[in-house]
């Protein structure tokens, strides 16, 4: 079993009700038992500013899925919630599944990375970390204290 840490956001089609049901389909994975869950945060939008705020969680879970098999089981549940993979990076989107730590793996691949390439810049994802798990160390990077207190909440807004 491995300790994971999954960032959740939404910005379409009620947002609060997409994390839920992601939550939902999350604790529903075959081997996942869900340790920990933030509170929902606001955030602005990376990128384009034409869409609207985001919705931003961050999901503690246990599971026995390897981290492909974990990546896919996301992807799917994100499908399942109407999310269309496009070009644009930033887009507004249904609902983002993003694997932000798998245990005390480092994985470079070119469908995952590990741990998640932007989220010691991302107030979005520190905030609801560090709530649910304040003393967390970030493989390659370093505690998420430290991480936390050079990252501007930029906006962020805890619901």
């Amino acid at each position: 079993m491995s300790r994971v840490f999954i960032g959740l956001g939404s910005n379409l089609s009620q947002p609060a009700k997409q994390i839920e049901e992601a939550r939902s389909a999350i604790r529903g994975l075959n081997g996942a038992e869900e340790l920990a869950f933030s509170s929902l945060y606001r955030s602005p939008p990376m990128g384009p500013q034409d869409q609207p705020d985001y919705l931003n969680a961050v999901i503690e879970v246990e599971v026995s899925l390897s981290p492909f098999s974990l990546l896919d089981a996301l992807q799917a549940i994100e499908l399942s919630q109407g999310r269309v993979r496009k070009d644009e990076r930033w887009g507004a989107r249904s609902i983002d599944l993003d694997i932000l730590l798998y245990g005390e793996e480092v994985i470079r691949a070119e469908r995952l990375v590990v741990p998640h390439y932007g989220m010691a810049d991302r107030p979005f994802v520190l905030y609801p970390l560090q709530e649910i798990s304040p003393d967390l160390v970030i493989p390659g990077l370093g505690s998420l204290a430290e991480l936390v207190g050079h990252c501007d909440s930029n906006g962020l807004l805890k619901l």
